[in-house]
């Protein structure tokens, strides 16, 4: 992948540097069997700049403090969004409580909320600082946007979300043909769509922000 990607870009870097306009080389790439997504990326490459030569921007470069400032950022948020949904969950029981349930120990109950509120409160301040941080480095170098391993994570944390949201669905059809949606279980579903569907939504729309400024 790596190789091609090279190959394409010095196709580009000779075609602009022997005067021959982007829309040209767009559509011989594109006769050529290269998809649009690839062309578009090889000639980001380069800079629309008055140079005698095509002059190439920077390529974002994978660093082990990058990976580790995007692992940490989801493992961050996946902690925040299952210890948010947690803390609704043990609310809705305590709202709309289930007869059938009434025998669980009250102990395990508070242990429950110790976790998720401990969990939340160490979690979802360093998700808060490094979104922060991460957003204000991409403002001062947008070739970070490239990054690999931020597409990477971003792309399986809406895979994630997707299949929670699908999952969803399912359950609640499922529980609507057999006649068993109730109160309880609908509050819970709404709780995982609106925590999956918001962080669904904010990741896909940062997505095509992205793709609309490249």
């Amino acid at each position: 992948m790596e190789k091609t990607t090279n190959e394409l870009s010095e196709f580009v870097g000779k075609a602009l540097s022997n005067g021959i306009s982007r829309s040209r080389i767009n559509d011989a790439l594109q006769q050529a069997g290269w998809q649009s997504e690839q062309i578009d990326r090889a000639l980001a490459d380069f800079a629309e700049i008055d140079f005698p030569i095509p002059v190439p921007k920077p390529r974002p470069s994978l660093s082990a403090r990058e990976a580790f400032f995007y692992l940490l950022l989801f493992a961050t948020l996946y902690i925040s969004a299952f210890n948010l949904g947690t803390l609704l969950f043990i609310m809705i029981e305590k709202a709309v409580p289930d007869p059938a349930l009434t025998n669980i120990p009250g102990g395990w109950l508070t242990y429950k909320i110790r976790g998720a509120v401990s969990a939340l409160i160490v979690a979802f301040p360093v998700f808060l600082y490094l979104s922060r941080k991460i957003n204000q480095e991409l403002l001062n170098t947008p070739a970070g946007r490239a990054s690999g391993i931020r597409r990477w994570l971003t792309y399986i944390t809406l895979f994630i979300a997707s299949g929670i949201l699908i999952g969803d669905m399912i359950a609640i059809l499922y529980n609507l043909l057999g006649g068993e949606l109730t109160l309880r279980f609908m509050l819970k579903v709404a709780t995982v769509a609106t925590i999956s569907g918001t962080i669904f939504l904010y990741y896909l729309k940062g997505l095509r922000k992205e793709e609309k400024t490249t």
